[in-house]
């Protein structure tokens, strides 16, 4: 058909700088469900074209609570063999694409997750940004997450063997979330206090009677603990049973980033070589920076963002729960306290540092967050829980950084009071 035209053919095609998703499903068909997989082929090109990963029997399906009901929606793939995606540390079947559709910023959770890493927490999920593309149609710009679950390279515990039924087995190799829908969950119960926690890991299929009721006796015991006479003691109260250097760097991360949403969903992790759940990782911030008209502005609340009777809570147990730590255990505070003066002094959490992440953050950005306004125009609208719209990109990363400007001697204070 004619002569052969000029160009580079010796790369593949990639949309932006970021790495671009392409998703085939079979048939074309839209993806419609969070249960049912679509069998799929995905491409995955990255550095600058030059490289592709190509799979086939792909699942792909969609995922999430509330940002599942958005116009851009959040998908899960699931690879027929474990794979190593992009720079991330884990192998693994099941990654998910968060669609960051009321975060026009499309950063608030890699911002989150980069104040985890300063913070110290054991595990933040790897994420990078990329372009989607779903069946030929440009989806817009998306974050390639981990899934949260049991991996040397995500979750870091033992996990257990169905037949692992006696009780020094029993005793370890627990992912679980404090979830707020713990109720659509196959796998969950409720606390003697009412807080409803869905069981991650061992997972629906593996997971016997036995582990279910040794899982629910024990967070009762950390929960009844933490609301006893005695709490506070550091050898009988309830650092027997909660690590609490984890704990409050996952609370850090919270309220630095002023997530509503901090304690609608808490993971913890419970490992068999450990007396003690353990906190984090943290996850979801799309609400965060002042991205909620519940809370905004936050500079205007005169205490922690979980106090704030607006905030979502999975149960009143839980607020009451965090409130008990941080506010009236002497020894937590002043751990706090040290905790967050080393954040402050040598782990990056500072004025310059955190901005000059936020800036590095809009270069790598800057390419797709154009595409992605163009296939959702947006920019003017408040969607979700915007308390405002700025009416240009620029303007939306003007709200975090001066967020940022504001929060750090906000939280200086809250902690030194």
């Amino acid at each position: 058909y004619g002569e052969k035209g000029e160009g580079d053919d010796s790369q593949f095609y990639q949309i932006t700088n970021l790495p671009t998703v392409v998703i085939n499903t079979k048939g074309a068909q839209e993806v419609t469900s969070k249960e049912e997989e679509l069998s799929s082929v995905v491409y995955i090109v990255s550095e600058e074209g030059k490289k592709l990963l190509a799979t086939e029997k792909t699942g792909v399906r969609g995922r999430g609570n509330a940002s599942w009901n958005f116009p851009k929606k959040p998908y899960r793939l699931k690879f027929d063999e474990k794979q190593q995606l992009l720079d991330a540390p884990a192998k693994a079947k099941k990654w998910t694409l968060i669609n960051n559709y009321g975060d026009k910023t499309l950063m608030r959770n890699i911002l989150a997750f980069e104040l985890s890493r300063r913070f110290g927490l054991a595990y933040t999920p790897y994420c990078h940004p990329v372009d989607v593309v779903l069946n030929g149609e440009y989806r817009g710009c998306y974050q390639l997450c981990d899934q949260i679950e049991v991996n040397k390279n995500r979750v870091n515990i033992t996990e257990m063997e169905p037949e692992d039924v006696t009780l020094p087995e029993l005793s370890g190799g627990y992912l679980i979330e404090v979830d707020a829908y713990a109720s659509t969950e196959a796998s969950h119960f409720y606390s003697t206090l009412g807080t409803p926690v869905t069981i991650k890991s061992p997972d629906d299929e593996d997971i016997v009677n036995a582990q279910t009721r040794y899982i629910t006796d024990y967070f009762n015991r950390m929960e009844n603990a933490v609301f006893a006479s005695n709490f506070a003691d550091p050898e009988t109260g309830y650092r027997r049973y909660l690590d609490l250097d984890s704990f409050l760097k996952h609370f850090m991360v919270g309220e630095m980033s002023g997530n509503t949403d901090t304690y609608w969903s808490v993971y913890m992790t419970k490992d068999r070589e450990s007396d003690k759940f353990f906190t984090g990782p943290v996850w979801d911030f799309d609400i965060a920076f002042d991205n909620d008209q519940r809370t905004y502005p936050i500079e205007a609340h005169t205490d922690y963002i979980f106090a704030s009777k607006n905030s979502s809570v999975a149960s009143e147990a839980m607020r009451q729960m965090v409130n008990r730590i941080v506010k009236e255990d002497d020894g937590a505070r002043q751990r706090l306290l040290e905790l967050w003066s080393e954040a402050r002094n040598t782990k990056g959490i500072d004025e310059t540092s955190l901005l000059e992440y936020v800036d590095k953050t809009v270069e790598l950005l800057n390419e797709s967050q154009k595409l992605n306004f163009l296939r959702w125009n947006i920019l003017s609208e408040r969607v979700h829980e915007n308390p405002q719209a700025s009416g240009s990109y620029e303007g939306e990363v003007a709200i975090v950084k001066n967020f940022i400007r504001k929060r750090l001697p906000q939280m200086d204070g809250f902690i030194g009071r």
